[in-house]
């Protein structure tokens, strides 16, 4: 894990629980995952990267009979997640080193779930991570791929009491983006998203003013392994 992630890593930890709190209302995530553990055929292989502490998403696919491996680079997500959803398995991975092959590999899979990972990494590492899931995935696999619009790139911002690092496109680059690491886009969906606190909104709205957060708009592209 490289430094800049390891800092990232340690401001999860310490969030923990505060995260779900902040987030209580997942109304994009809870489709988008729906849609998946339904269009899977049952006992499906499924990989949630960024997994935090497995809620709501490795639980929505566990209790749907799915076998699912959730990462995260945060000992300390992980720890809960285990918790909350013991028929899950998960794994302390940075997004750069998952590999299907090798001793540390993580085998393929026929769905991926990645809600929000990709805002911890700078922009020049965006595309060759979405390679790298396209690379896991089985022939027409499929995956659940979110991000909050904004033109942002690795920028510093205050976060639950941290500081992380976030990144983001406009929609149209983000489809672009995602096409050409070899996706198809089979669907969009857009949500405005309010956080319950000024200080726990990833985008650009985490400057908000002090009468409240403003709604980010939160994109996900539903995608086919082409």
């Amino acid at each position: 894990m490289s430094e800049d992630r390891r800092g990232q890593a340690e401001a999860f930890d310490a969030i923990g629980q505060q995260y779900d709190d902040a987030f209580a209302r997942k109304e994009g995530q809870l489709a988008a995952g729906r849609a998946l553990a339904d269009a899977l055929a049952p006992g499906s292989r499924v990989l949630d990267v960024g997994c935090g502490t497995g809620l709501p998403t490795a639980r929505q696919l566990a209790e749907k009979g799915h076998s699912v491996l959730g990462t995260d680079i945060s000992s300390g997500m992980l720890a809960l997640a285990e918790k909350n959803v013991p028929a899950a398995k998960f794994r302390q991975i940075d997004i750069a080193d998952l590999t299907a092959e090798g001793p540390d590999g993580v085998g393929r899979f026929d769905g991926i779930t990645c809600f929000f990972a990709l805002l911890m990494l700078p922009r020049r590492e965006i595309p060759g991570a979405l390679r790298r899931l396209h690379g896991l995935l089985r022939p027409r696999g499929l995956m659940e791929l979110s991000m909050v619009e904004a033109d942002l790139d690795d920028a510093p911002i205050p976060f639950l009491g941290h500081t992380i690092r976030v990144s983001g496109y406009l929609r149209d680059e983000l489809r672009q983006v995602v096409r050409d690491a070899g996706f198809e886009i089979t669907g969009e969906d857009t949500y405005s998203y309010t956080p319950e606190s000024t200080d726990a909104s990833p985008g650009p709205q985490s400057r908000a003013s002090r009468e409240g957060p403003n709604p980010e708009h939160q994109i996900f592209l539903h995608c086919r392994r082409g």
